[in-house]
């Protein structure tokens, strides 16, 4: 190496779901040197772009005491439909985004390899990477939020189609009538047993009376009945809280057991919001519903776990990703 010749020897994740963005920086083993996260607009009238991207991952680079001719590549997990053959996101309504070259982007600004991948397949890789799925053959990972979210790795690759990302477990439709998912079919998945749907239902129980702790906290405010107030409400006694969680997580439970026919993960993976709020409750509600569908020959194929890098999951997952295809194209 020649005198004022920088090695390269870092490289980067970046995670752009939600209304958070943050940029990881990490070392070859993938060990944490710094990180930044940023709301993901710059003001409230103010739309992201991927320049504030590129500052995000700067300012990480800041953190880390590290320049940006050491990075090696960039690994960027991001939400909407993608096209993942250009490294083109086709649309994030969330980001005001449609047709935007975020990977050609990345590339030339930082004169490295870039990827971009849906944001839960960043998370599942992640777990699987680094987290509780390390080791594993397959693992399947599901993340109940405002949505529900899917990912599963096969043999140290992210399942995918040739161009786009597949795994839309929140649109797995369970009954002919009910909530949809935003889109499609009513009746799936989403609809039914996501942290918005349970916030319905737990309003409708404050407007009849039925859960006088969450009155106290959130009333019918949608927007104020988060996983943290929901699992605060139950604390308190609010029972029918508990029973509309409960119905919920057997719900998706019913959805992993299907999956479970089809894929026959060594691991399944929980996390999400309502996971890490109500832990026991909702893994031993999902396992039931597991149980009621599952075939009796796969029932002790798998492991249920809860995700165990949270926040982490998509940036680690989406550097693990580019290192990937670095290294081994």
């Amino acid at each position: 190496m020649s005198e004022g010749e920088v090695k390269k020897n870092v490289w980067v994740g970046f995670d752009l779901g939600g209304t958070k963005m943050m940029a990881v920086v990490f070392d070859k083993d993938l060990e944490i040197l710094g990180r930044k996260r940023r709301k993901t607009r710059g003001g409230s009238d103010r739309k992201v772009s991927p320049e504030r991207v590129a500052e995000t991952i700067e300012m990480a680079l800041v953190d880390a005491a590290v320049t940006a001719d050491q990075i090696v590549g960039i690994g960027a997990g991001v939400p909407g439909p993608l096209d993942l053959q250009k490294g083109i996101i086709l649309e994030a309504p969330n980001l005001g985004w449609e047709n935007v070259n975020l990977q050609e982007f990345l590339s030339r600004r930082f004169k490295c390899p870039a990827a971009i991948c849906n944001d839960v397949d960043g998370g599942v890789f992640g777990e699987y990477t680094a987290g509780a799925g390390r080791g594993q053959r397959s693992v399947l990972g599901v993340f109940p939020g405002t949505g529900i979210g899917g990912g599963f790795v096969y043999e140290g690759r992210i399942f995918r189609g040739t161009r786009s990302s597949c795994m839309e477990v929140g649109y797995l439709q369970l009954a002919t009538e009910g909530g949809s998912a935003g889109a499609g079919p009513v009746g799936t998945l989403e609809g039914l047993a996501s942290r918005l749907a349970i916030s319905a239902e737990a309003a409708k129980a404050v407007f009849r009376g039925q859960a006088p702790h969450l009155n106290e906290m959130a009333g019918t405010d949608l927007g104020k009945i988060r996983s943290s107030t929901l699992a605060k409400a139950i604390e308190k006694g609010d029972t029918s809280v508990e029973e509309i969680v409960r119905r919920a997580a057997e719900q998706v439970g019913w959805a992993i057991g299907c999956l479970i026919n089809i894929l026959a993960p060594d691991v399944v993976i929980l996390g999400g919001g309502l996971v890490e709020a109500l832990p026991k409750l909702y893994i031993d509600s999902v396992r039931i519903g597991i149980k009621r569908n599952v075939l009796p020959s796969l029932a002790d194929q798998h492991k249920l776990k809860i995700a165990e890098l949270g926040d982490l999951a998509t940036a680690t997952g989406a550097a693990a990703l580019i290192r990937q295809q670095v290294e081994q194209p």
